[in-house]
């Protein structure tokens, strides 16, 4: 435990060095800064996990006082030959592209021409596994020229952040798991998930949310199964359910409108191990050009869904595009209304609960974050689906957060649970709204569950168990009888305690409630003639 709290540390403060090179050449909260961060991070994590790759293929490498120098004696068969047998999720690098080789070359002239090429030539010769696509097949590799940022010193920015890097090494941590790159991933990009750094607030949802939607939605062993997030951002529920399933026992799938969240969900899949699913990260509009598909052109279908889409969108300019059979059929409850006024207050998120639900498999489950008001609203689009999740017999539950849950918006938010499989019709509707410390988080409040309250809310759910107060199961007639709403108070016993009483007592509390009655009407005619009273004696001067 020492150690890994000290690897935290010492991981942390190459990521706060890093900051400070940037903030020494003028990038402090530059918007290019948040690319250089985490690229050059990404250089320092996959240069270590090819060494410490190579020593474990290798005794000689490893056996060596100059390990450095026993690579590149190797042939080119021979370094090949070493090279095929690393794991995918390892890079290939070549030893003149090693961060110990650039250390020693940097008081060459042109460094900064030299640091770049480097870093374009491993993008290039890792291209097809650690490359995201666009919807239109273009490939968006690792790197890109880190040194066009600054406008000046390039030779001296990439000197020093070189220099940097050589510090530590990644090499002992490696058999470390989700928990602690989860806090990694979380610190680098902190100070990019503000409302100060725009919409890069998007990429993160709460831990809360993310725990709760995976281990509600996978409660048993799955292995081979695929995993999918239409609005993905930088993936903390899709590595939350991964991490659910086994690394190893899951394919991720995303698709996200945003190249900088695909980035970031890349860097993510690097860290968690789940390198063998880049190739399926697409940067594309999911909505208008969802990307995944079958030989047949027919949408994929996915075996577990997560997703926090955007509430709120302006799609006006293609949703006339949207008008075709096949969208019709994936849009079955129609389009959301187009505001006149304010056209980015378009309600978007009904149209990704939708293709949720048409990208289900026969099996399929899914984990949904919507507005609160979705699961009441007594009319339109919002009626229309949560009406077909419970004529197909799809509905699982639904989860009613507390407010605030997430600190940038101040949108209440539920947890919507989908099964193609809850045929049987056991239902729960959860408030768990009353849970939760409400504490500030710079000019927001936010409300933190405990891991008590995080366990209760996943134990109570997956048992289906009726808590008063807290949870109800239910079956679908009874959510039809309720106009198809799916909040858990609606359908909350209402108890009126009974008191026995005496007929000698009842006289009794007749008698006192008559004579406070007399005393009242006696006060107010008193107030009511004092005030006549005054009235007169008001003048006019």
């Amino acid at each position: 435990m020492t150690t890994t709290i000290q690897f935290e540390k010492q991981t942390k403060t190459l990521i706060d060095d890093l900051k400070s090179v940037c903030a020494n050449y003028g990038l402090g909260n530059d918007g290019n800064e948040f690319k250089i961060i985490t690229q050059v991070f990404l250089y320092k994590f996959l240069n270590d996990k090819f060494v410490h790759e190579v020593k474990q293929l290798d005794e000689k490498i490893a056996a060596s006082d100059d390990w450095e120098k026993t690579l590149r004696s190797y042939s080119t068969d021979d370094y090949e030959m070493l090279t095929m047998q690393m794991s995918e999720s390892t890079a290939n690098i070549h030893p003149d592209q090693l961060i110990s080789s650039l250390f020693e070359r940097q008081n060459e002239p042109k460094f900064a021409e030299i640091f770049d090429n480097t870093l374009l030539d491993i993008a290039k010769q890792n291209s097809a596994v650690f490359s995201v696509v666009t919807e239109s097949g273009e490939k968006i590799v690792l790197f890109e020229n880190i040194s066009k940022y600054v406008t000046d010193k390039r030779d001296e920015f990439c000197k020093a952040l070189i220099n940097k890097l050589v510090n530590f090494s990644f090499e002992n941590i490696f058999h470390e798991k989700f928990d602690f790159y989860a806090t990694i991933f979380e610190y680098l990009i902190s100070d990019y998930n503000t409302n100060s750094g725009g919409k890069y607030a998007e990429y993160f949802t709460p831990h809360a949310v993310a725990k709760i939607m995976a281990r509600c939605l996978v409660d048993e062993s799955v292995s081979n199964v695929t995993c999918y997030d239409p609005s993905a951002g930088s993936g903390t529920l899709l590595m939350n359910l991964a991490h659910q399933i086994g690394e190893e026992k899951c394919t991720v799938y995303s698709q996200d409108i945003s190249q900088k969240s695909s980035n970031l969900l890349r860097l993510n899949l690097i860290l968690n191990d789940l390198v063998h699913s880049i190739p399926n990260i697409v940067k594309g509009n999911t909505i208008l050009e969802p990307y995944h598909k079958e030989q047949n052109g027919r949408l994929k279908q996915f075996d577990y869904i997560v997703s926090n889409p955007p509430f709120k969108l302006d799609f006006s300019d293609y949703v006339n595009d949207l008008d075709t059979k096949e969208n019709n059929d994936r849009f079955f409850a129609g389009m959301p209304n187009i505001p006149k006024a304010k056209k980015d207050s378009m309600a978007i998120y009904p149209l990704f609960v939708q293709h949720i639900m048409y990208s289900l498999t026969a099996k399929g489950k899914a984990a949904i974050v919507v507005p609160t008001g979705f699961i009441t609203a007594q009319s339109g689009i919002e009626r229309k689906i949560r009406e077909q999740m419970v004529e197909r017999k799809m509905l699982r539950g639904v989860v009613s957060m507390p407010s605030n849950i997430f600190a940038t918006t101040g949108t209440n938010v539920s947890i919507l649970f989908l099964d193609k499989e809850n045929t049987k019709g056991d239902i729960v509707l959860m408030d768990a709204s009353k849970l939760g410390t409400t504490v500030k988080e710079g000019k927001n409040q936010k409300t933190l569950l405990s891991h008590q309250e995080e366990d209760y809310i996943i134990d109570t759910f997956n048992k289906h168990e009726a808590k008063e107060d807290f949870s109800v199961v239910v079956s679908y007639e009874d959510i039809k009888v309720k106009n198809y709403s799916l909040s858990a108070g609606q359908y909350f016993e209402v108890k009126i305690e009974y008191t026995d009483i005496t007929p000698e007592a009842f006289a009794a509390k007749m008698k006192t409630f008559d004579t406070s009655l007399s005393e009242l009407f006696n006060e107010s005619k008193t107030l009511e003639l004092e005030i006549h009273n005054n009235l007169k004696g008001l003048r006019y001067e």
